[in-house]
């Protein structure tokens, strides 16, 4: 069964790993439904939120691949609803 997942992340320096950071989530895109970015400029930092539905393994491995970015920081909300994916 799947869930539905918000994937919180800060990117301390949004120069440096974004690009890995947009990479890694382009490989998982099936279960990408929707992607909000705001960029701090001034600050040096963007907040990137992602909603997925996926199966928890699939969420965690991309939570874990994103997490061992250097400079990105991410939290995941799961929903205790199990669907159909």
């Amino acid at each position: 069964m799947s869930r539905v997942a918000v994937i919180s992340a800060v990117l301390d320096e949004p120069e440096k790993c974004q690009q890995e950071f947009n990479k890694v989530l382009g490989s998982f895109k099936k279960i990408i439904k929707g992607r909000m970015g705001i960029p701090f400029d001034d600050e040096g930092v963007s907040i990137i939120s992602v909603i997925v539905i996926g199966e928890m393994d699939t969420i965690n491995n991309l939570t874990g691949k994103l997490g061992k970015i250097p400079y990105v920081s991410v939290k995941t909300s799961v929903s205790k609803k199990e669907i159909r994916g």
